[in-house]
């Protein structure tokens, strides 16, 4: 299935239901998340009606705005931003990108007039020392960035600038040019790091009933263990895995984002996971916040 299908389809598709238990998340961090450095997010964004619907993942999008401490800025790291090279954006007022087709109007209608963030997009590239860091005047937030931002901060009021993944480099790359960033988080940007950890879209299952794929769960609970032990080089190592690793990312433009969160994670972060459940058979909307 090519992802022009796979978008008319996502429009017949029910909606999750809205309600989900929060109270995993609202125990492991109390009222407030507090920290000398911001958090860190990577975030499944998956189906992008998730963005306006009522459903259980935008719950706890909404939950986690709430109890981060305000940011002065925000960096998301979209997997729908693919470059040769690496840019920022430098625009004062980000337009919002509907980089997908088959939706409802509804979807298209969606305007998330968030500032932009030059300021700290300077500071980004100033970061950077091992590769040139471009200048992007052209584009703005891909919807791997507004569909979990706006309802992370739905007043549209905390400044806003992506980073583009060069899609021709290793997952290695993108994870050692992550910890050259690692500077932003105590300078008040919250980073955002935006996929999926598990995405083929090609193997959908539509019945809401459908147990998820095999591999699908073989994958997600590699990605907790690592995780959980802190140990990324299984995952940064993940196409030694053969048909596990095809399966769960036909292209790798869903999991780069990751290797960014992993990059980024300092040894003294705690971790939470939330949103752990796999969608629609062959996606996980796997989340993790690292304080």
């Amino acid at each position: 299935m090519n992802r022009k299908s796979f978008i008319k389809l996502l429009t017949l598709t029910p909606f999750i239901g809205k309600t989900m238990n929060i109270n995993v998340f609202e125990n492991a961090f109390g009222n407030k998340i507090t920290s000398e450095k911001m958090p860190l997010l990577f975030v499944g964004h998956g189906n992008p009606m998730y963005a306006i619907s009522e459903n259980k993942y935008r719950t706890v999008w909404q939950e986690i705005g709430n109890k981060l401490p305000p940011p002065k800025a925000i960096l998301c790291i979209s997997a729908h931003w693919l470059t040769k090279g690496t840019a920022v954006t430098m625009v004062p007022k980000p337009k919002t990108i509907h980089d997908f087709g088959g939706f409802p109007k509804e979807l298209f209608d969606v305007q998330y007039p968030a500032p932009g963030a030059v300021d700290y997009a300077k500071m980004a590239i100033q970061a950077v020392q091992s590769i040139p860091v471009h200048e992007d005047f052209e584009w703005g937030l891909d919807h791997g960035a507004w569909s979990v931002l706006m309802n992370m901060y739905p007043k549209a009021n905390v400044p806003i600038f992506q980073m583009s993944i060069d899609y021709a480099q290793s997952p290695l790359y993108h994870f050692n040019l992550a910890k050259e960033l690692a500077s932003l988080r105590s300078k008040g940007v919250l980073i955002v790091c935006s996929g999926n950890v598990v995405h083929n879209l090609g193997q959908i299952k539509w019945n809401k009933d459908d147990k998820p794929f095999d591999w699908a769960i073989d994958f997600d609970n590699l990605v907790k263990k690592s995780i959980e032990e802190n140990n990324p080089i299984p995952l940064i190592e993940y196409q030694k895995l053969g048909a596990l690793a095809t399966l769960a990312h036909p292209t790798n433009d869903h999991y780069l984002p990751l290797m960014y969160s992993l990059g980024l994670r300092d040894k003294t972060d705690s971790f939470q996971f939330f949103n752990d459940s796999l969608d629609m058979g062959s996606l996980s909307m796997r989340s993790v916040i690292f304080s």
